[in-house]
C-alpha cells in the first residue's frame, strides 16, 4: 500500500533518529517517482528531515528555511497527506509549533509524525522492533556521527550532478 522507502523513512525518522537517512532514502525514491517535480509530496517529506537535521545541530537558520518550503508544500498537497497515513492538520499544527521553536531558538527536541493509518504504524513498529530501535526514542545528542553526518559523505556524485544541472541551464539560455 505504502513505497518501501516512505516506511523506511519513517522508521529511521522515529526508530534512529537518521534524519540524514530519511533524506537520502527519499530523495532516490522521488528522483524515481516524481524527477524534477520540487513541490512533490516526497520534497515536503526530504524537507522535514532536513530541517529537523539542521535544527538538532543548532543550525536554526537554515532549519527555519527548510521546514517554510516543506510547509507550502504541505499546505498545497494537504489532500495526498492522508494518503499517506498522516494527519494532515496535525501535522501542519505541529510543524508550525516547530517552525515557532526554531524562530526563537528553541533547542532541538525529538518529535513524532502523525500517523494516522493504525496499519502502517504497526508496520513501523514491528519493523522498529526486528532491527533492535525503540519508535520515539529522544534522539541521542551526544551520537557526533549521527548528528553530524553529512561530514562523512562523499560528495563526489552530488558535485558532479550540479555541475551537469548546471551545463544543461546554461546550453538552454
Amino acid at each position: 500500500m505504502y513505497p518501501q522507502e516512505y516506511i523506511e523513512f519513517l522508521i529511521h525518522f522515529h526508530g534512529d533518529r537518521d534524519y540524514f537517512e530519511c533524506h537520502e532514502i527519499l530523495e532516490e525514491y522521488w528522483k524515481q517517482s516524481d524527477p524534477g517535480n520540487k513541490d512533490s509530496i516526497w520534497v515536503g517529506l526530504i524537507l522535514v528531515a532536513v530541517s529537523t537535521y539542521h535544527h538538532r545541530r543548532g543550525n536554526f537558520n537554515g532549519a527555519k528555511r527548510t521546514l517554510e518550503k516543506a510547509l507550502r508544500i504541505f499546505e498545497m498537497h494537504a489532500h495526498f497527506l492522508s494518503k499517506l497515513g498522516i494527519n494532515g492538520p496535525d501535522l501542519l499544527n505541529l510543524l508550525n509549533d516547530r517552525l515557532l521553536a526554531m524562530e526563537t531558538r528553541q533547542a532541538y527536541s525529538s518529535f513524532s509524525l502523525p500517523i494516522s493509518d493504525p496499519s502502517l504504524l504497526d508496520s513501523c513498529l514491528k519493523t522498529c522492533q526486528q532491527r533492535g530501535l525503540e519508535w520515539g526514542k529522544e534522539s541521542d545528542l551526544t551520537n557526533d556521527p549521527l548528528i553530524h553526518r553529512h561530514k562523512q559523505r562523499d560528495r563526489t556524485s552530488v558535485i558532479e550532478e550540479r555541475y551537469r544541472m548546471l551545463m544543461q541551464r546554461k546550453g538552454s539560455e
